[in-house]
């Protein structure tokens, strides 16, 4: 029997363009029998990369304008609507693909719907795995409203990361049952532990001294992350206590002026972009992960940081509440509270215990539940198989 062909319609990909969504697509693919399924994509172009080329076991297509900032490239995300469907038209002619599958249903949803309306024939999967508020996504789509809600209603399987997104799903009308199956994290990677020397090194690199306390957060600076936050909660914390931040984002220069005008710059590491294959060691030489979510989809970032062997400290805020207990697997803070962030990092500095009992009740539950290789299974078993 020959291997299905999906084409997946995304709009970011590696190397330039890498998100919690493109790991999840990347770790999938890579762990799915090409003999089961072959995989094809059409993103968006950036920069010089080239037009085609094969990444994992993913044949990557680039479509628009070879540019990687500035008003070309935001215009390259609006071209990609249009010349995502009708590349893949042409790549269907050939290949006569099985299904196509978009991620993300805000820009994504959009030419898997068009392509979908072309080739009513090609069964269409949807996978949710928005980080952004909803309000923030149904804002940027009003214009377009009822073309949004077609992708839900014309999707043949959906598939949602979290429970929250799930019900995003059914508000937006989806006639297909909304499957969960959440992101994972390559456990072996992340748990397996860096010492000696090489631990040293990290730790020289951010400047952490014997007695340093790192609470440290990984993602974009961007407004959904609330990194001020974190930065407000050391003027209530002992100054031993330093905050690294692993990211870049737009608020980088906003967060360094608060950091200064609060007195703690000299507390705060602006380590910026790390490989996802790097920030193991980065984790392991930190003591507490925080990122105090005003939205968040699911929250790979907080299931890699409690394999790695660090509690955590997030908001009851969209997808984080499947994974994490209260007291169980990690601490909830406030949204928008530096003061009950700072009551948290003090919780785990002074109860050894409870800190000892989170940290192995939390890298349990992700072996068990989010390795990768599960996560994969799972994907094949309630998804793809069954389009």
């Amino acid at each position: 029997m020959s291997a299905k062909k999906a084409l997946i319609f995304s709009l970011a990909y590696y190397p330039r363009l890498v998100g919690g969504a493109e790991v999840a697509v990347r770790e999938m693919t890579d762990r799915i029998d090409p003999a089961d399924i072959e995989f094809h994509m059409v993103t968006m172009k950036a920069g010089s990369l080239p037009v085609q080329e094969k990444i994992g076991n993913v044949t990557v297509y680039r479509v628009g304008l070879p540019v990687s900032s500035g008003p070309l490239f935001a215009l390259n995300k609006y071209l990609y609507l249009f010349l995502a469907p009708l590349k893949a038209s042409c790549l269907h002619r050939s290949m006569k693909f099985d299904f196509t599958w978009s991620i993300m249903a805000y820009v994504a949803g959009f030419p898997g719907l068009f392509f979908k309306l072309f080739h009513m024939d090609v069964p269409f999967v949807l996978t949710l795995q928005e980080g952004d508020p909803i309000d923030y996504m149904l804002r940027k789509t009003r214009f377009v409203r009822g073309t949004f809600r077609k992708i839900f209603a014309h999707a043949d399987r959906i598939q949602a990361i979290s429970k929250y997104l799930a019900d995003f799903a059914r508000d937006m009308g989806a006639t297909a049952k909304p499957v969960v199956v959440p992101n994972g994290v390559d456990v072996e990677k992340f748990s397996k532990f860096i010492v000696g020397e090489e631990l040293q090194a990290i730790k020289r690199e951010i400047g952490k001294m014997p007695d340093d306390v790192f609470i440290v957060t990984a993602g974009r600076l961007v407004e959904k992350n609330a990194v001020g936050d974190i930065i407000g909660s050391l003027v209530y914390l002992p100054a031993n206590v330093k905050f690294l931040n692993i990211g870049s984002g737009h608020l980088e220069q906003g967060l360094r002026q608060q950091a200064k005008r609060l007195g703690v710059d000299n507390r705060v590491i602006f380590k910026g972009f790390v490989p996802h294959e790097s920030l193991p060691g980065y984790l392991q030489a930190s003591d507490i992960f925080i990122r105090p979510s005003l939205s968040e989809g699911f929250g790979n970032s907080f299931v890699e940081a409690m394999v790695a062997g660090i509690p955590v400290i997030a908001t009851r805020t969209g997808g984080i509440v499947d994974f994490l207990r209260d007291k169980e697997t990690g601490l909830f803070c406030e949204t928008n509270s530096p003061q009950d962030i700072a009551r948290k990092v003090q919780i785990y500095m002074q109860d050894k215990s409870l800190r000892t009992e989170i940290v192995d009740n939390a890298m349990h539950m992700v072996v068990d539940r989010y390795d990768w290789r599960t996560v994969a299974n799972d994907m094949k078993e309630k998804v793809f198989d069954l389009v």
